[in-house]
């Protein structure tokens, strides 16, 4: 059983459900709110192979834009403050490479959940991403980085980045061990999520006991954090400045902002 099935379980108040097998939904009760929790979670009966170890492909996107939009159209009378968090819970190992994918135009799948999480987040919906293991590449971009808050488990098995080891190593002609000795002085090039955390990107680090297979101690402490988020994004702005204008991001991401700033002056 992988993290994202494992702790949408734990975290669910009942069943769990979903449009397809690789999408599924639940929900979860946190102080006053009930959110929807979204995960995607392996299918080894997909017929597109190259999405059956949990990487977000066509049928994923379109997936997690249909669990979104749900809650959406659902809570689209209510007061904004009164409309439901979303959480996305996130284990993906990336996005599906394959060809099919390509011809059929992942990159329109992707961006079809790209835009529900931001519609959702526009529209007063608090949207925390819950990374519990994997958070890849177009996986994560597709699902998670849109959210309001961004919350990530304090353990070795959760690893945040935009390739794989190996296939970075490729890419750059270097040695995985070369990786990692860049890694200890260059915080972006980390694979460790406590260094991810430094880069402003993260809201919360949640150390819990179990990862692999939470108690009930784990749940409460991350039930907790997320009701924490929640009230955050209620009170936050709804775009994701808060990235680059954090503690952290103002002290690791000094270059960005002097890119953004030079940028800015020369569009005035």
């Amino acid at each position: 059983m992988t993290r994202g099935l494992t702790w949408t379980r734990a975290l669910a108040d009942g069943p769990v459900d979903g449009a397809v097998p690789s999408v599924i939904t639940a929900d979860c009760t946190l102080n006053g709110d009930t959110a929807r929790l979204v995960a995607v979670v392996p299918h080894q009966e997909s017929p597109y192979h190259r999405a059956r170890k949990g990487e977000v492909g066509l049928l994923e996107g379109l997936g997690i834009a249909e669990a979104v939009t749900a809650v959406l159209t659902e809570d689209a009378r209510l007061p904004e403050d009164r409309r439901r968090p979303i959480v996305a819970v996130v284990d993906v190992p990336s996005q599906a490479y394959g060809r099919v994918e390509e011809l059929a135009g992942i990159h329109h799948a992707l961006a079809t959940a790209v835009d529900a999480h931001a519609r959702a987040r526009t529209a007063g919906h608090p949207v925390i991403s819950l990374i519990v293991g994997n958070a890849l590449s177009g996986g994560l971009l597709a699902h998670g980085s849109q959210a309001n808050q961004m919350l990530a488990l304090d353990d070795p098995g959760v690893v945040i980045h935009a390739m794989h080891k190996r296939a970075a190593a490729r890419v750059t002609m270097r040695t995985v061990e070369q990786l990692d000795e860049l890694a200890r002085r260059v915080p972006p090039l980390s694979y460790d999520v406590s260094d991810w955390a430094k880069l402003g990107l993260c809201d919360d680090l949640l150390r819990v006991e179990h990862a692999d297979d939470p108690d009930e101690q784990d749940v409460r402490r991350v039930k907790d954090a997320l009701a924490a988020a929640v009230q955050r994004a209620r009170s936050g702005p709804r775009d994701l400045s808060n990235r680059l204008t954090s503690p952290d991001a103002l002290r690791t991401r000094a270059a960005s902002h002097r890119v953004r700033e030079e940028l800015s002056a020369q569009w005035r």
